[in-house]
């Protein structure tokens, strides 16, 4: 009975200290078309990020090898906000689907963890060339982890 006693108050304790971060859906914001503004985020384990679809027609979704082992996939509906809150340590990569090839795209470090940073690259190098403009982005994003 203490041991779930505790692991309620420990559980309780980590989501009240959790952060809330918005990500928003844009046609056209600092870093040019297609963007998610802010692109790189560097967040604790636990905290929540708040996908708002700003914009029309765009979504969120991890991209398929860019999320850490055991973390959960996600991939929201169209013009729809979409809420995700990070339990698994590591390195996130997600996207707009319908706007993929415009390297609308985004990253996300979780708990300061580079645990699949690697894997991370090598889907990277895959992904980019299917781009038919800002080949850039994918890479400048993960240099800032």
């Amino acid at each position: 009975m203490k041991n779930l006693f505790l692991t309620l108050i420990i559980s309780f304790t980590v989501h009240a200290y959790s952060d809330v971060y918005t990500v928003k859906l844009l046609n056209q914001g600092a870093e040019g078309i297609m963007v998610f503004e802010p692109s790189f985020l560097n967040i604790a384990v636990g905290d929540t990020v708040n996908f708002e679809a700003t914009d029309a027609a765009h979504n969120s979704a991890s991209i398929q090898g860019m999320v850490p082992d055991g973390a959960t996939a996600w991939s929201g509906a169209l013009s729809k906000d979409i809420s995700i809150t990070f339990d698994t340590p590591g390195i996130y990569g997600y996207e707009c689907t319908p706007h993929s090839m415009m390297a609308m795209v985004g990253i996300i470090r979780v708990g300061g963890s580079n645990i699949n940073l690697n894997e991370i690259k090598n889907v990277a190098a895959i992904k980019k060339s299917s781009f038919v403009m800002n080949k850039d982005r994918l890479d400048n994003y993960i240099s800032k982890i």
